[in-house]
């Protein structure tokens, strides 16, 4: 053809404005929800406890009790529970965690005449002494922090609250995300994902209870002064996936090592025992059949949230996986 040895012109690219105002919309909107990223985390745990409490308000609306007088009902329950928890576990705790710190120093320096902090920096444990000593120095920011935390619990308890009251309208709410068939559609949504981030919420509950319940049993029989604050930290530290039992482990090997090395070898035993009956007879019944993910989908999704939001985003992470997994559910639901 006579157009074959002539120069290709270039090609022209053409942008709309309407392209430019959603290009401009659209990073505006990045900025705007990491400007309010906090208030986000706070309306995710919020969503995550309303799953979980949910469905005892239906039961509840069952017998014919009224939907806000059911949710005040479940809240004046766990609140009471709380109380009587401070009323009866926290002084004993406080007394212990206290008297346990406070023989922090003879425990290192047990070890340390006993060689077994040969091979650790003298300089690193006295600076490590030095951090727990300067606690009180510390006091208003301690305070401070605990203040902060405190109402970052009552505005979720709030939020979780009104989405437990307003949960039937959810469905209308996102109805304009799904098209025409919007309220089945969201309706269904919404139930699949209250279903399974509920599931996870008692299933975790449930295994940091019985890891908890059990520790304090097997080191009160071991003879552990300090077996309830250990117990506690096993327990919350269950919250964690594969990684929170090893570190609830730590200390009490410590504490076990101080005595001797056969003491200390007796916990690892028992902590890993724990452990294993808990992977392979536990797990598989309360939280994979509640949540049902893998565990490399587990690693992965633990790995971005420490590398995201720290402490914080592993233990949000399976429920932020849960949630990205049912919007992808969603997503491919048309084509199949």
């Amino acid at each position: 053809m006579l157009t074959d040895g002539l120069p290709k012109m270039p090609h022209k690219i053409e942008i709309s404005h309407r392209t430019i105002i959603f290009a401009v919309v659209f990073l505006l909107s990045l900025v705007l929800l990491y400007q309010i990223r906090q208030i986000l985390v706070l309306m995710f745990i919020a969503l995550i406890l309303m799953s979980a409490l949910n469905p005892t308000v239906r039961k509840l609306e069952q017998i014919r009790v009224p939907r806000a007088l059911a949710v005040v009902m479940i809240y004046l329950l766990i609140f009471l529970i709380f109380g009587l928890a401070i009323a009866g576990v926290i002084p004993v705790l406080i007394e212990q965690t206290a008297s346990l710190i406070s023989r922090l120093p003879e425990y290192l320096e047990a070890l340390r005449l006993g060689g077994q902090l040969s091979m650790i920096d003298q300089n690193v444990i006295n600076s490590q002494l030095n951090q727990w000593g300067s606690i009180p120095a510390n006091l208003l920011k301690i305070t401070a922090s605990i203040f902060g935390s405190l109402t970052a619990f009552l505005v979720v308890m709030v939020i979780t609250f009104y989405l437990l009251i307003e949960r039937q309208h959810l469905d209308r709410y996102l109805a304009i995300l799904f098209g025409g068939d919007g309220v089945d559609r969201a309706r269904a949504f919404v139930d699949r994902l209250e279903h399974r981030l509920g599931g996870w919420v008692r299933a975790q509950l449930a295994l940091m209870l019985i890891v908890g319940v059990v520790t304090y049993i097997g080191l009160r029989l071991l003879g552990f002064e300090f077996a309830l604050p250990l117990a506690i930290l096993a327990g919350l530290l269950e919250i964690v996936p594969n990684l929170g039992p090893t570190l609830a482990a730590l200390p009490a090997v410590l504490a076990g090592l101080a005595i001797s090395p056969l003491m200390a070898l007796t916990v690892a035993a028992f902590y890993f025992l724990v452990q294993q009956v808990e992977n392979s007879l536990i797990v598989p019944q309360i939280m994979a059949r509640g949540v049902g993910i893998r565990p490399l989908a587990v690693i992965i999704s633990l790995a971005i949230g420490a590398n995201l939001a720290g402490l914080l985003g592993i233990i949000l992470a399976i429920p932020f996986f849960i949630l990205v997994r049912v919007i992808l559910e969603e997503l491919k639901a048309p084509s199949q």
